[in-house]
């Protein structure tokens, strides 16, 4: 009997004050600073150059240069954020906020659509999404293309 009355002073607390819970479905939830939340990418600034997949410790990104396609597979992402500091354009970010819970593994695909160029004329680099990591350099066949990354300079002979 006495634990009983040792139950109403908090019984009584509780039916006049404020609910613990949030009112989740209804009111959306508000997350604190630097809160980790989900990867998004700009996918028209990527350059597909593939160093997020490298440093993606869980395998989650799969990158493909020649597709122009981008895919992260959003149950095997654990928000470590190394992606998003080592992408060389900044095109990845980390929004607050999780994914929607679903029935099955969901991976999401970003395709960027490339306008076809002709294949003969002048080899041009666009010095203003190069980030000169000499993969063009190391995947030329003839050897033509010399990247100074220290200088920051690209020539083709």
């Amino acid at each position: 009997m006495s634990k009983l009355m040792d139950f109403i002073p908090f019984a009584v607390k509780n039916l006049f004050s404020r609910p613990a819970t949030s009112k989740y479905p209804f009111e959306p939830r508000e997350y604190p600073q630097r809160s980790r939340g989900h990867i998004e990418v700009v996918i028209d600034e990527c350059i597909f150059c593939g160093s997020c997949q490298r440093k993606c410790p869980s395998d989650a990104i799969t990158v493909d240069r020649s597709k122009h396609m981008w895919s992260i597979n959003r149950m095997g992402c654990v928000q470590c954020g190394y992606c998003v500091d080592n992408c060389p354009k900044n095109c990845l970010n980390i929004l607050p906020g999780y994914t929607s819970p679903t029935l099955s593994k969901t991976v999401d695909e970003y395709i960027k659509q490339v306008e076809e160029t002709p294949a003969r004329g002048k080899l041009k680099n666009d010095m203003g999404k190069c980030v000169f990591c000499t993969l063009c350099a190391k995947k030329c066949p003839a050897g033509a293309i010399t990247v100074a990354r220290i200088e920051k300079k690209w020539e083709c002979d």
